[in-house]
């Protein structure tokens, strides 16, 4: 998905083809979130104001990179979970055999099609916890990308929320479904707090 033009990514997703969507998105901005905390962390690296704070900005910046590779990997892959759902959705329902089976099918698809866009969220959540250190830590110079990534990372968490439920909604009622809901509901109070909290002491500094 990513080795399209940018143009190309914003013309796809306003198109009338299911993928990509609102998941695969909610990736790309988290990923964009990170990347304006690793700029922090670039502008921050290297000044002698920061040397005692180097080698964890540092840290913070390998482990920001493995979030912004996994993250575009998911643009990818939410379209991939999904295909197999909007496939089922496609299938003929007249008789009853024909919607047992397409029933079947969706309920099938339906959990891989939440897993996605739930880990997502989960690294959204992570997103925001480094922007928290960058923004302390990191030049005072660049504390508003910081805040900006937080935010990013906020509506990628809320974006990705809803592709979770709106899965679960379809799910029939169980283990795997509560326990899901459960997840979900876990990332998104811990990053809104938490997204909140390092947005305001930002823009305190400004």
């Amino acid at each position: 998905m990513l080795n399209k033009t940018c143009n190309e990514f914003i013309d796809a997703l306003a198109s009338r083809e299911p993928v990509p969507g609102g998941g695969g998105a909610s990736a790309y901005v988290a990923a964009l979130g990170m990347a304006l905390g690793n700029m922090v962390g670039n502008l921050t690296v290297g000044k002698k104001k920061y040397k005692d704070v180097e080698e964890e900005i540092l840290g913070l910046m390998e482990r920001g990179e493995a979030l912004m590779e996994r993250l575009k990997e998911l643009v990818s892959e939410d379209a991939e979970a999904f295909r197999p759902l909007s496939d089922a959705y496609r299938l003929p329902a007249g008789t009853e055999e024909e919607k047992a089976f397409k029933e079947a099918q969706i309920q099938r698809a339906l959990p891989e099609a939440a897993r996605v866009p739930m880990e997502i969220a989960k690294l959204s959540v992570e997103v925001i916890r480094l922007q928290e250190t960058f923004a302390e830590k990191g030049s005072v110079l660049a504390v508003s990308d910081a805040g900006c990534g937080a935010a990013f990372a906020r509506s990628a968490l809320m974006s990705a929320r809803l592709n979770v439920l709106i899965n679960l909604k379809l799910m029939e009622e169980g283990p795997l479904k509560e326990a899901m809901r459960r997840e979900i509901d876990g990332y998104t109070g811990e990053g809104l707090e938490l997204a909140d909290r390092v947005f305001g002491n930002v823009e305190e500094r400004l």
